[in-house]
């Protein structure tokens, strides 16, 4: 299907007008031709054998769309790692005449389908590659693919395709324009300088139960189920299932030392999650932590838990020796946490934006 027979994009979260299963409204093709291109030699799934070749390929396009934060080998790695990827059926390789990987297409289908059903497009092409119509094509495998999953699906739900550029990536907007995916959402990544003064941010008096402690494996679960309260209310964001938490929360660069959680009870309320990369560092020219998560459950909004747990969070970096945090914001959360995060002392740096089919 070309972008010209795509069907409507329709809002976030809109219980569809054509109350069809998924499976019959996404006009899904009956088979995805292979990708193709003149100057590539070879395409194909990929495998574990690939994972080194795969990781200097993502190195190489990292240093060039996004210069000031590299992907870990891990997050390369889960395509082989977790239940819900299947690389046989969800990525090709694409390799020149001299064996070169000068190219990956690939979709991951998010676990959780109880209420949307989501897939994102996550290819990439060498810089060096560029311009000669390779990241057309491998879009194009990318969404008739993301397509062929959504009908897996006889549920009258809603169903999305992503895909995420940098603002300045004007090559990579255009082809999710030409696919028919319109720019729906923005964020922000934002920087804290941690020589600044961090202010003190005590917890509501009102509420003398309330504490709040470094994140440790006795709250690994609790926070997971804090954090789907958290975020139900927020674009884009589905569910976390434990396989997926547990990756996160267990991997190398996850810091609990430096993560804070607010707890009432032996329930948590809000946290604030940390991850240091220290490969970032070496292009960023400082020593760096990245909040992966904030949030603060509903029923205990608008009790200035966020400020008290990211401050928290912001002096805990200072104190292990780390020169700035940083963080991505969604530029109209639902919560006014881009407000929030610039009265704390973040400023903003780079844009991103998704571009979305929605089904």
């Amino acid at each position: 299907m070309n972008e010209s027979t795509a069907p409507a994009p329709i809002p976030e979260n809109a219980t569809p007008s054509d109350a069809r299963p998924l499976s019959e409204r996404v006009g899904a093709p009956e088979t995805v031709d292979e990708i193709q291109h003149p100057d590539v030699a070879t395409w194909r799934p990929a495998t574990r054998a690939d994972l080194d070749e795969m990781v200097a390929l993502v190195d190489s396009c990292d240093r060039v769309d996004h210069p000031t934060w590299l992907t870990p080998r891990e997050d390369v790695e889960e395509i082989f790692e977790l239940s819900h990827i299947d690389p046989e059926l969800h990525t090709r390789l694409g390799f020149a005449a001299d064996g070169e990987l000068v190219a990956m297409a690939g979709i991951l289908v998010h676990p959780s389908q109880d209420k949307q059903v989501y897939v994102y497009c996550t290819g990439m092409v060498h810089p060096r590659w560029r311009r000669r119509g390779i990241g057309t094509q491998v879009l194009r495998w990318e969404y008739e693919t993301a397509q062929t999953e959504l009908a897996r699906t006889d549920a009258r739900l809603p169903g999305a395709i992503f895909l995420h550029a940098y603002e300045h990536d004007a090559e990579a907007r255009a082809l999710g324009a030409r696919r028919g995916m319109p720019e729906e959402r923005w964020f922000t990544t934002m920087l804290r300088d941690l020589s600044d003064p961090i202010p003190e941010v005590p917890l509501d008096a009102g509420s003398p139960a309330l504490r709040i402690e470094t994140f440790g494996p006795q709250w690994r679960d609790a926070t997971r189920v804090a954090r789907n309260d958290a975020f139900r209310d927020h674009w884009g964001s589905l569910e976390t299932p434990p396989e997926r938490w547990e990756r996160f929360v267990s991997g190398s660069q996850f810091r609990d030392d430096l993560s804070r959680v607010v707890v009432d009870g032996d329930r948590v309320v809000a946290m604030a999650l940390a991850t240091v990369n220290e490969d970032d560092w070496e292009v960023q020219g400082y020593t760096s932590a990245y909040v992966a998560l904030i949030g603060v459950v509903r029923d205990y909004r608008g009790r200035r838990l966020a400020p008290a747990v990211i401050t928290a969070l912001l002096t805990a970096a200072r104190d292990a020796g780390l020169e700035k945090v940083n963080l991505d914001v969604d530029t109209e959360s639902p919560t006014g946490a881009n407000s929030l995060y610039g009265r704390l002392g973040f400023e903003a740096t780079d844009r991103e934006v998704a571009m979305v089919a929605r089904f």
